[in-house]
């Protein structure tokens, strides 16, 4: 009950420091990490862009979340622990999404159709439910991307992975009830589980030094790069068209030069 009223005011100083200070990067991050789900939920029930333009931005944050994972959290991982630390927790991140995704299934973007079959209320029911279990570990991933200084690039390559999932859930579910508005709001609580885990692991997390934490940060990379390999690479190819792969170079070199400035 404590750690539920500890949630409970982090989130009161959240909002607090954002009605203060609106440049606060913890504001921004939040901001950005749930945009994805509330923009895809209200494309699904408005206006679908074009296939193209999807898969390009899961290229892009395919790009960054490999940079990121790679050029960052890795070599963090090994300074802050060791490199036996750092291959477990790769190995330990990826089992948790692998798990996941083996007990509940989760949508890909390209399995995205306008129908789903013949029960498609219960099915984008059941699909919205996934997303929102699956959207809590990644809540997490931005938190701890903050040790590396990237949790605004993490915020914005999950948001924009979202922003398809958002799509596929919000617009089965509008065909199915015939009821705008009230799609938008059930497919846009999915961002709900990504704000919940920033808030838990940022609260969690925030005095673990040393070994513990390298642990953690190369669980984190090896989470990502799942999600990059499993979800994001396959979902932005199409056919033989792999023009894409510039896309994703454009989120390594956006990484890059982030870092840079």
């Amino acid at each position: 009950m404590e750690v539920v009223f500890d949630i409970a005011l982090t989130l009161d100083q959240l909002v607090g420091a954002a009605a203060a200070r609106p440049r606060d990067p913890v504001f921004w991050i939040a901001v950005i990490s749930v945009l994805g789900p509330i923009i895809g939920s209200a494309l699904g029930v408005l206006r679908r862009p074009s296939l193209a333009f999807v898969r390009n931005m899961l290229s892009f944050a395919a790009g960054v979340m490999l940079a990121i994972s790679f050029l960052h959290l890795i070599p963090q991982s090994i300074s802050e622990s060791s490199i036996w630390l750092c291959m477990a927790g790769l190995f330990l991140g990826a089992l948790v999404m692998y798990g996941l995704d083996r007990i509940i299934p989760h949508i890909h973007p390209e399995l995205c159709a306008p129908e789903l079959g013949q029960n498609l209320k219960r099915t984008s029911v059941y699909l919205i439910f996934g997303i929102f279990l699956h959207n809590f570990p990644e809540g997490m991933v931005i938190a701890i991307g903050g040790q590396a200084q990237f949790s605004l690039a993490i915020a914005l390559a999950i948001a924009i992975h979202n922003i398809p999932e958002g799509i596929c859930t919000s617009a089965p579910f509008f065909h199915s009830t015939g009821r705008r508005f009230r799609s938008f709001l059930v497919s846009s609580s999915t961002a709900i589980p990504i704000l919940a885990g920033f808030l838990l692991a940022r609260y969690l997390f925030q005095g673990i030094q040393g070994g513990v934490m390298g642990l953690i940060v190369g669980a984190t990379a090896g989470l990502m790069i799942y999600i990059t390999v499993d979800e994001l690479i396959p979902s932005s190819l199409s056919g033989q068209d792999h023009k894409t792969i510039f896309s994703l170079l454009v989120g390594v070199m956006f990484v890059i030069v982030l870092k840079a400035i």
